[in-house]
């Protein structure tokens, strides 16, 4: 009986952003996009949207920098960036709102419109210099044209979605909230989570209870903040917000404009969001309150420690640690930005980039001169005065270093190194820093990427690796028991604190552990199950996706420290548990549903039958192996063959057993003197030499289902010439005379 036969089909390489030749959110390079409607009076379709019920109009396509998407959800942002007498709105714009669309991996365009920004560079500077500190959107410049008619320079701002969240927290679906309705000071209102649903946008499926212990704890028990909150994280959103005067933000009279995401660990992660106020645009800290350019060159560190409203200032810097903590990010950001005054050389930078957009932009709000002369100057718009940011900066940065609590002597930190740079696994390595004028040396340390960090006390006593008691060397030995490590030194003593890097926690020393590592070709992905309709259930019952590792040598090889993803942004994202190996020779299935069974490996992801990449990984970046699929059929696998070492094709699946395409190759043998040339072949290709003791009375072609597609009645032809140009790629099975004589063709395209 005639077995079903694979068909071999070309599959797309995946291909990184920094691969592609302009990157979307590239400072270097603006971004052309071009949005197209059928309908003539387009703009007030939007407007009638953002003032009823925000929903997205359906664009009939759009192009970005040349690529067209066609069915495209398109509406009008902002709050008081968006007026309905205005030509020039902040756009959003939904790739996958109406079609399955994406541009390098985003889905999500937000384009702000620089109504309140004569430098038109707030946003992108803000963002760069914020991205050294904390998990933050990229930005650049957009030209926005719609039905051919250019708008105008847009900024192009990275969205805070949950691929933002699970590229940078290694998770999706937790408790996400979106602070923009004025309000979002997370005071507690008690234990009824519904009278928080006014202030705060949720963005995932649940989390009003995680929302409202978090309010809890900041109020009521700040000795547990650190299990519900990361502290450094926020500590460093107050510390940029309040010395880049971001007063749009938590920190100003709206308490607004900022995410929060809680990841694996339990603890939320603030994320700031819409920084085209920065630099003093907005300038009111208080309800009914504004201040002068002045008093924002002037405005204290310490802004609303004693006032309630602002619990996340007034209850975290309460606690010592914390304020000095809070002072040593403000002073890095300080020293590194301002003090020395490269943020005027990146500024300046990314207006020569805009220039030649701003000037061709009929909409923009400001003038030229205006664009060139804010970067100094004040540029005074009807009733508001819009500081220069090197007039505003320059004396604030003058301020703050005069000021009690930037004036206070911190610890010196030196010398930080392990005593062993690559040490093996499960054996203990010690940490150690020269620390001068500290009481108190914390080593913060972690093991994985997705972890939070431990900060346990480091020792000056001689029995820490850290040689002689009282020499000023802290050390502190810790296990070595994963794959990698990462840490940083915190010192301090009564009066101020220091981190060592400075930009720690988001910055950190790092530790290769020495594991013995399995190379490329000894353990492959052989077998991909990615529409698993029928074919094999796993222990719950459930037809679930699966992926088929092979162990090609013939010894047993671990898996451990190993990992799968289809995400090449994040390729820790699911780890194989300790002591799992695969015997030689053998195979080893991992079930990508997101399920639990015991004895069974079950991924924290599911594969897309639309087509995706899937990587073995090191956490060290080593990729064992990888494998690109496009898309797929119901109840046909994606596998190597032959098995193990060929390339991948369609074929039937072969769970937990060697891939085969067919049985033929077994009854083949010498008899069998035909010559199929070339192989593989385009399309078309020759049979020669076919026996001549054999009356050649028929000749079929069949396909990997065991269809016939071709069948010719010859007679003693010796060369005959078969076209299967109009097939698809694949493989496909050659029998003379009803199984006399059988061989398989590979079919390529080109």
């Amino acid at each position: 009986m005639l077995r079903k036969f694979l068909i071999s089909l070309s599959f797309l390489f995946c291909i990184g952003n920094n691969l592609i030749a302009q990157n979307f959110y590239s400072i270097d390079t603006i971004q052309k996009i071009e949005i197209t409607f059928s309908q003539f009076n387009w703009d007030y379709i939007l407007d009638t949207a953002k003032l009823g019920a925000d929903t997205y109009t359906l664009a009939q396509n759009v192009k970005i920098n040349g690529t067209v998407f066609d069915s495209v959800g398109v509406k009008y942002k902002g709050n008081s960036s968006f007026n309905p007498n205005n030509t020039k709105n902040p756009f959003h714009i939904e790739l996958d709102h109406f079609k399955n669309h994406s541009y390098q991996g985003f889905t999500d365009i937000k384009l702000s419109n620089g109504f309140n920004d004569p430098s038109l560079i707030r946003e992108t500077l803000t963002y760069a210099l914020l991205r050294q500190y904390m998990h933050a959107s990229e930005a650049n410049f957009a030209q926005v044209y719609v039905n051919a008619q250019y708008i105008g320079v847009y900024t192009n701002v990275e969205a805070v979605t949950k691929k933002f969240v699970d590229k940078h927290f290694y998770s999706k679906d937790n408790s996400f909230f979106y602070a923009d309705n004025g309000g979002c000071n997370l005071t507690y209102k008690g234990p009824d989570s519904t009278v928080y649903f006014n202030n705060y946008t949720l963005k995932s499926q649940y989390g009003w209870n995680d929302l409202k212990n978090l309010c809890n704890t900041l109020k009521n028990n700040i000795p547990a903040i650190e299990t519900i909150l990361d502290v450094d994280r926020a500590l460093w959103m107050i510390a940029y917000t309040n010395t880049l005067v971001i007063l749009d933000s938590y920190i100003g009279s709206s308490t607004h404009n900022y995410y929060i995401y809680r990841d694996q660990n339990g603890r939320f992660n603030p994320i700031i969001w819409d920084l085209n106020g920065a630099f003093g645009v907005f300038n009111s800290p208080h309800q009914g309150q504004s201040y002068t350019v002045t008093q924002m060159q002037n405005m204290s560190p310490l802004l609303h420690l004693n006032d309630s409203l602002w619990p996340l200032v007034n209850k975290l810097l309460a606690v010592p640690r914390y304020k000095r903590m809070y002072i040593a990010h403000m002073k890095t950001i300080v020293n590194e930005n301002f003090a020395n005054g490269s943020y005027t050389t990146t500024g300046n930078y990314m207006q020569s980039v805009a220039d030649t957009a701003v000037q061709s932009d009929p909409n923009k709000f400001f003038s030229h001169a205006q664009y060139l002369n804010n970067m100094n100057n004040n540029i005074v718009s009807g009733p508001k005065t819009i500081p220069g940011l090197t007039l505003l900066m320059n004396a604030r940065t003058s301020f703050l270093n005069a000021t009690p609590e930037f004036q206070l002597v911190a610890p010196t930190v030196a010398n930080v190194q392990a005593s062993d740079t690559f040490p093996p696994i499960n054996s203990n390595v010690f940490i150690t820093a020269q620390v001068y004028n500290a009481v108190s040396v914390f080593l913060g340390y972690r093991s994985n990427l997705a972890d939070r960090f431990v900060r346990i006390n480091m020792f000056d006593d001689g029995m820490h690796g850290d040689a002689a008691a009282g020499d000023g060397v802290y050390g502190i030995g810790i296990p070595v028991n994963t794959q990698s490590l990462q840490y940083y030194i915190y010192a301090e003593n009564n009066n101020a604190g220091i981190f060592d890097p400075v930009r720690a926690e988001h910055e950190y020393h790092s530790l290769n552990i020495n594991y013995a590592t399995v190379q490329a070709g000894q353990v492959v992905i052989n077998e991909i199950m990615a529409l698993n309709n029928t074919t094999v259930q796993n222990g719950n019952g459930t037809y679930s996706d699966w992926i088929e590792m092979y162990n090609t040598t013939s010894g047993a090889l671990s898996l451990e420290y190993m990992y799968l993803s289809d995400d090449a942004a994040n390729l820790q994202k699911w780890k194989f548990p300790a002591g799992v190996s695969i015997p030689a020779n053998a195979y080893q299935i991992i079930w990508a549903d997101n399920e639990t069974y015991p004895g069974e490996l079950h991924c924290g992801f599911k594969f897309a039958g639309s087509g995706e990449q899937v990587y073995l990984s090191y956490p060290n970046g080593y990729v064992i192996d990888s494998v690109s699929y496009g898309i797929q059929t119901a109840d046909i696998t994606y596998g190597r063959y032959p098995n193990g070492t060929g390339a991948f094709v369609f074929m039937p699946p072969t769970f937990n057993a060697t891939n085969t395409i067919t049985s033929i190759e077994t009854n083949l043998s010498d008899k069998d003197e035909f010559i199929i040339y070339p192989n593989p072949s385009t399309g078309i290709f020759y049979l020669h030499d076919i026996p001549k003791k054999d009356v050649v009375k028929n000749i079929e072609v069949f396909n990997y289902l065991g269809e016939n597609i071709r069948n010719f009645q010859i007679s003693n032809i010796d060369n005959l010439s078969i076209d299967l140009s109009d097939k698809p790629a694949g493989i496909y099975l050659v029998r003379l005379n009803s199984e006399n004589h059988q061989k398989t063709i590979r079919i390529i395209k080109q």
